[in-house]
């Protein structure tokens, strides 16, 4: 597929031949007008230049000429340490709920460097995202689509590999913020009552900005450039990925945004509704088998996410609480490498409180057994709430569904014309319509689980008047039982999609003339696991009343 270059959304671009300067001391800011005379536009300027003087302390100057040194350089490490340490502890010290300085003030202080300006710029953006009260303007968000078409341009129209190494972590925050930045755009321009005519004619008259097309183009030309579904195919069955990764492929850079792209696409497809193709694109992926690729918690968590929802929309439930119960019990296990990043830690405490919701979900419309760490987890978490849509409660399935889903967008403008109305909510409620249809048709399933379990033979007339239904409409809802207890559920090929039809429902049964025969297939209890546990906190208890000194 062939990139698409920003001159074709916007006018303007960067030069990225002009050469890179000596790091010298940070360059003074220079006088860019000059007095007119006006009293009024002076104050203006005069207001400007201070505070562009008062914004940009020294400790900032010094950082980001360390920070450009780090990138001209390619040191990693400085980098890593810069972007992950020095930029959040400067933005907590000076710019909590402000911006930083804008590329234009801190220019002259990297002298003019053009990659690294679209670098600060990236971050720049996403921190008014992320912090600024009120969020960015309209103009801030053209800008910083700008200059995401300047950046991916950058690293794809290069006739060889570009020389630049970023972190994993940042790349991945790259792409992540692409595509919610995105996201955001496609509801800030489908709230129309709020918006002023020239807000409006401004969106009218740039359908390219923000458009679904280039981003989906940037997201398959990286993968395309790093040639990452090859790279994986090989992997997967044992070969070696360089032999197939090409000029760009063997660059750190391509192959970990060419992989992060495909989560991006996954992401951005789910976001859409299209979820075929969301598990589609990652059919090269191993899920149950730890790669090279999978190094950032943040893109492993995601992933996960976005497939077991996929699969929730599918009616894969089975699949749905095996990929939910892996990555809540990862989860578990590395939570203590997030809590010292505020930030990660927020975002993924977040997803973690929507998946437990989604597995809850899961295991009221399709019982089984899961992991006996998760299932306590998910009983302090979720048990009102997994009682409350046991016995039929809508409102709670849709308040749930609505907390722990994503936020679905319109590939499409709205119309600008109809003013008066906000369509941001429209997708959303048409993806909460699917879900709450399928909801209803198995809304007295639990209750016939429920007596299915007491009895071993049952007449159907019986069953009827229990549930004060005729026979006719008891049957259907019978019927109605064995086909949603029937699932296709993975069977360990490389692809997502692939299955084969299981029926694993805790009871069983057949009807013979007007008599139902139950068969109670639930595995056993395994205690093993429960003792092993008490028994590792009696030896941990053990040990800490050992040390204390009495």
């Amino acid at each position: 597929m062939s990139y698409t270059t920003s001159e074709d959304f916007v006018e303007k671009a960067t030069d990225y031949n002009a050469p890179y300067m000596n790091y010298g001391p940070a360059a003074p800011a220079a006088d860019y007008e000059l007095h007119t005379g006006d009293p009024r536009a002076d104050l203006e300027y005069e207001r400007q230049h201070t505070q562009t003087s008062y914004i940009v302390p020294e400790v900032i100057k010094s950082f980001l000429t360390y920070f450009q040194k780090a990138i001209f350089e390619q040191n990693l490490y400085e980098i890593q340490n810069a972007y992950e340490n020095g930029f959040n502890k400067l933005t907590d010290r000076f710019f909590k709920t402000s911006a930083w300085p804008d590329a234009d003030t801190i220019a002259p202080i990297v002298n003019e460097d053009p990659l690294f300006l679209i670098l600060y710029r990236e971050l720049y953006y996403r921190h008014i995202y992320a912090r600024v009260s009120g969020g960015p303007t309209q103009e801030q968000r053209f800008e910083s689509y700008i200059n995401y078409c300047n950046l991916f341009n950058y690293i794809l129209n290069a006739e060889g590999p570009v020389p630049l190494e970023l972190p994993n972590q940042w790349l991945w925050d790259i792409i992540d913020e692409f595509i919610y930045q995105f996201q955001s755009f496609s509801q800030y321009r489908s709230k129309l009552t709020k918006k002023s005519d020239d807000e409006v004619s401004v969106l009218r008259g740039n359908p390219k900005i923000w458009n679904v097309h280039s981003v989906l183009n940037v997201l398959h030309s990286l993968v395309d450039k790093s040639n990452i579904n090859r790279q994986l195919e090989v992997y997967t069955s044992g070969g070696d990925p360089d032999s197939v990764a090409g000029e760009f492929g063997h660059h750190s850079l391509y192959k970990m945004m060419g992989y992060f792209s495909l989560v991006g696409l996954l992401r951005l497809h789910s976001l859409l509704g299209d979820y075929y193709q969301a598990l589609k694109v990652l059919e090269n992926i191993d899920f149950n088998k730890k790669n090279m690729y999978s190094r950032v918690p943040a893109c492993q968590i995601t992933t996960y996410y976005y497939v077991g929802f996929a699969y929730i929309m599918m009616r894969r439930y089975q699949d749905a609480i095996r990929t939910f119960s892996n990555i809540l019990l990862y989860i578990q296990r590395t939570k203590q490498m997030f809590q010292n990043k505020a930030q990660l830690y927020d975002q993924i405490n977040k997803q973690n409180e929507q998946m437990y919701t989604l597995l809850a979900i899961c295991l009221v419309l399709h019982p089984m057994r899961i992991d006996e760490n998760v299932h306590q987890q998910l009983k302090e978490k979720c048990a009102d709430k997994m009682l409350r849509m046991q016995k039929g409660d809508l409102a709670e399935f849709q308040n749930s569904f609505s907390f722990a889903c994503p936020k679905f967008l319109s590939p499409v403008p709205p119309n600008y014309e109809a003013t008066s109305v906000n369509l941001h909510k429209e997708p959303f409620m048409q993806q909460l319509k699917v879900f709450m249809d399928e909801v209803e048709q198995q809304s007295l399933l639990p209750t016939i689980r429920s007596y299915l379990k007491l009895y071993t033979t049952l007449p159907l007339s019986k069953l009827a008047s229990f549930m004060d239904l005729s026979e006719d409409d008891l049957k259907t809802h019978l019927m109605c039982f064995k086909h949603k207890m029937k699932n296709v559920v993975w069977t360990g090929s490389s692809s997502g999609l692939e299955g084969e039809f299981q029926s694993s429902s805790e009871v069983d049964f057949y009807i013979d003339k007007d008599m139902i025969h139950i068969a109670d297939t639930k595995v056993a209890r395994r205690y093993g696991d429960f003792f092993i546990r008490q028994i590792h906190k009696f030896e941990e208890l053990n040990r800490n009343l050992k040390a204390l000194d009495i």
